[in-house]
């Protein structure tokens, strides 16, 4: 894939999940409260508890476009600082705020300035002190090495064009013995790409899906140990809902391929 067409596919997404939050937004003002933005049964809100959708903003839970609950995943304690990369509405950073309580921090990493203001604006409505909505890249987060507790994700890495750096930045971020906990569509082994895109589009969390052996390499490539991929549900023909999960090494230091500690400090707060 070459530069224009990685600029594009990426441009493509951000209008895709731009539209989602405007939806949510402007159903925010009907008589019957917000709307959900369209999906099927493998995405959404439908895949969290009743208990945890209840607890937060309509619109929030409206804005879900996940394949899992990375919250459950992570196992998120007391006094952690968290990042999810690509929050969208901001429903597993309000989640994650909740578990992590308020000596911890739950940051999100959105690129999309419609999904940014929805996620304040759920953050206002549910009293969240301890949450943080960053605007940037996932393939160059905007916070400095070693400062993460824990990386979540719903779905969105698949969406990345450069998932090498993905890898590389999720690991720089986090502190030594950090976890990685992330739900994300995976394809079977041997299903090639052209096959992949057969079963629906990149924007739609399928075409640029990762294979079991391709996303647990792309890992262990960063540095990542304890790898473990599990699929929980078909989302489509030989491609999965899986649940990631790796850890940086307590002893690693961030190889000198990787960006330097300093680099992303000038991180881009979003607030009110």
């Amino acid at each position: 894939m070459n530069d224009q067409q990685s600029t594009d596919l990426r441009e493509t997404v951000r209008r895709r999940y731009a539209a989602a939050a405007v939806k949510v937004t402007e159903g925010g003002t009907a008589c019957c409260g917000p709307q959900p933005v369209e999906a099927d049964e493998n995405f959404g809100s439908t895949l969290y508890a009743a208990d945890e959708r209840d607890a937060l903003p309509a619109e929030a839970v409206a804005a879900s476009l996940g394949c899992g609950n990375p919250t459950a995943v992570a196992e998120l304690r007391e006094g952690e600082r968290v990042l999810d990369l690509g929050s969208g509405g901001g429903i597993d950073v309000l989640l994650s705020a909740r578990r992590i309580g308020p000596t911890g921090k739950a940051y999100g990493l959105d690129m999309t300035e419609e999904m940014l203001a929805l996620a304040l604006a759920n953050a206002e409505k549910a009293g969240a002190t301890n949450v943080e909505f960053l605007k940037g890249a996932i393939e160059a987060i905007p916070l400095p090495a070693n400062t993460i507790d824990v990386v979540i994700s719903n779905c969105v890495i698949n969406l990345s064009t450069h998932k090498p750096a993905v890898f590389a930045e999720t690991f720089r971020v986090l502190k030594p013995g950090g976890r990685l906990g992330v739900c994300d569509v995976v394809a079977d082994d041997g299903l090639t790409t052209e096959q992949r895109a057969e079963h629906g589009d990149h924007a739609g969390c399928v075409a640029g899906a990762l294979s079991f052996a391709e996303y647990r390499a792309g890992l262990a490539a960063a540095g990542f140990t304890n790898i473990e991929i599990t699929p929980t549900h078909s989302v489509a023909n030989a491609m999965h809902s899986a649940i990631v999960r790796a850890t940086k090494p307590a002893t690693s230091d961030t190889p000198r391929r990787r960006r330097d500690a300093d680099a992303g400090t000038d991180a881009t707060p979003v607030s009110t």
